[in-house]
């Protein structure tokens, strides 16, 4: 079986191969150059809030409440909340690795069908925001700052500002081309995110008894941490998969094989 690609996803593929040696390379030379890291600094911070949005998202639906979200200056984050049961707490805990990358995976389908990049854009400019107002001064202040502390709320605001605005601004005034490398970009680096963040609760499960999600599925579930960690990764591995095959394929649904992704 050889490989081709659909003839009018070639651009897209294009696009999203120049955002991905780009985001390799900032992560393998800010090895060795620190402050190259700060480029990709405020992409992790994203991420983050993607990771912990997607859990109170997961609250919210399974009808739990939130009393406050946080984000580090070290990408770290966490969510403080009440579930309502054992099946609540699985989904909670799950819905951080697993919506980082359903939002990579949405960002690829998004770009493919030839939706607007601006759209997405001011779209991931809006959850930011929300999340940081409600989640990040509303809750916690109603909760009178259980569990977190005013400085973490402040540095929750004031990255949280800063992205939504620079997410804005972006798809305000940036030219069609670097709004669309913008997404690519973005769509890469939280899937590259999602799957760092899985092999570093990996070695945590592995080597400590460290405070985790997957520590949480186990005192929810009784099943070790580690097999939780490879359950999530075998899902966002299929998901980025069907996603990958979807950004290849043609967009006109066509029983011509030559319009696949594989081609006998």
């Amino acid at each position: 079986m050889r490989y081709k690609v659909a003839e009018d996803a070639r651009p897209q593929i294009y696009l999203l191969l120049v955002a991905t040696i780009l985001s390799v390379g900032l992560w393998l030379l800010s090895s060795y150059i620190p402050l190259l890291g700060y480029l990709t600094y405020p992409i992790r911070l994203f991420a983050t809030f993607i990771h912990e949005g997607s859990h109170v998202l997961a609250t919210l639906v399974t009808g739990s409440s939130v009393q406050s979200l946080s984000v580090a200056a070290d990408g770290s984050g966490v969510v403080w909340s009440q579930s309502s049961g054992w099946f609540s707490q699985l989904l909670i805990s799950s819905a951080g690795y697993i919506g980082t990358t359903a939002f990579g995976v949405a960002l690829l389908v998004w770009m493919r069908y030839g939706m607007s990049s601006r759209t997405a854009l001011y779209a991931s400019a809006g959850f930011v925001a929300v999340v940081t107002v409600v989640f990040g001064i509303a809750a916690p202040v109603l909760n009178f700052f259980a569990n977190v502390t005013v400085l973490s709320q402040v540095f929750t605001v004031v990255a949280g500002a800063v992205l939504a605005v620079g997410l804005a601004a972006l798809a305000r005034y940036a030219n069609p081309k670097w709004t669309n490398f913008a997404l690519a970009f973005l769509a890469v680096q939280c899937l590259g995110n999602a799957v760092f963040d899985l092999l570093n609760v990996l070695f945590i499960s592995a080597t400590s008894n460290q405070q985790s999600d997957a520590a949480n599925m186990a005192a929810a579930t009784g099943i070790p941490s580690i097999v939780w960690v490879f359950i999530w990764m075998g899902i966002s591995i299929v998901m980025i998969s069907l996603g990958l095959r979807v950004y290849a394929i043609s967009r006109a649904r066509s029983a011509n094989t030559s319009e696949s992704v594989f081609e006998d």
